[in-house]
């Protein structure tokens, strides 16, 4: 009686694979042709070697690589033509060493216009514009950090000593870096009891802030919808509401909550919510009074009266309740 051996099919491919492997001359699994070295004639790089190799994993390389442009040619992009550096023995005021605005300057030859940048994606101006357009709202040219002499691109971004897996080319991670000119805020951040988790929640600086917008609430993000970034992750406050709270008439999100950090519970701007709500419903009248005042009977020397928002609970709005009970 004969004894029949059954191999499952992969096993049974391996083994054939391994053969002809082993008894085809020639045949191997990895290709014999070594792969070109992209620096083997560059100038550049006999003197540049270590920046050279490092440069060839940043996206600035990569991208003009992939369309065919040699090392050196994607060096002189930036810096210039390197010839007369070059012939010079390495004198440096034959070549753009890209520091401060004038390096600036150079990036600008690239980074002015609406692209794959981050402005055209939250920007509804930018997002609306024809592509190659100048961005309105946010720009590298004209924004909160656009080049001068005391901030350009160069004190945010490292094009050769960042990492090539750093986001954007960034010199620290984002929060250390906002706080080399953003101290105050950055501590606030750290120290105060309410506040958002930046830098260890899944939410940074940028967020909410278009770093190449316009200064103040012009260069804030904003949502696909045009609506502000809060209601991005506070989904729940978005409305709209069939009674809407003042604030969406007469204010926003800041003109009760603090946006970076507070002292007081819910990131209030005041201690306590009595104190809050009497800023814009107060008695006293001014151009600070909207909506309805306190009714005699609301007596806020005594406590029972001093947390509005004991009742009143829908203080976002409501879609039942005029006066925001539910």
């Amino acid at each position: 009686m004969r004894t029949r051996i059954y191999l499952p099919g992969g096993i049974l491919l391996l083994v054939v694979v391994l053969l002809l492997v082993a008894l085809v001359p020639g045949l191997s699994l990895a290709a014999d042709t070594p792969k070109a070295d992209p620096l083997a004639d560059s100038v550049c790089a006999s003197c540049h070697g270590d920046q050279a190799k490092a440069f060839l994993n940043n996206p600035h390389d990569r991208s003009l690589a992939a369309k065919g442009w040699r090392v050196d040619a994607i060096c002189e992009a930036c810096h210039g033509s390197g010839t007369k550096h070059a012939e010079a023995g390495g004198d440096k005021a034959f070549i753009n060493g890209m520091k401060d605005l004038s390096g600036a300057e150079a990036c600008l030859k690239c980074h002015n216009q609406i692209g794959d940048h981050a402005c055209s994606n939250c920007s509804p101006v930018g997002a609306k514009a024809s592509k190659g357009a100048l961005i309105d709202t946010a720009s590298h040219l004209t924004g909160s950090h656009a080049p001068q002499p005391a901030v350009n691109c160069l004190d945010c971004h490292s094009i050769h000593s960042a990492t090539f897996t750093a986001p954007k080319l960034l010199k620290k991670p984002q929060l250390d870096l906002c706080e080399s000119c953003h101290p105050t805020t950055v501590a606030a951040f750290r120290n105060k009891p309410y506040t958002h988790r930046v830098g260890r929640g899944g939410i940074q600086c940028t967020s909410c802030h278009e770093p190449h917008g316009r200064q103040g609430k012009a260069g804030m993000k904003l949502t696909r919808a045009g609506e502000p970034a809060c209601v991005g992750c506070h989904a729940e406050k978005k409305g709209p509401f069939v009674f809407p709270h003042a604030g969406d008439v007469a204010g926003d999100c800041t003109t009760c909550h603090q946006p970076h950090a507070s002292n007081n519970p819910h990131m209030l701007v005041q201690p306590t919510a009595m104190q809050l709500c009497l800023n814009c419903h107060t008695q006293l009248g001014g151009a600070k009074t909207l909506g309805a005042q306190p009714p005699a009977v609301h007596n806020v020397s005594l406590a029972r009266w001093r947390n509005c928002t004991t009742c009143h609970t829908a203080i976002h709005g409501s879609n039942r309740s005029p006066q925001l009970f539910k």
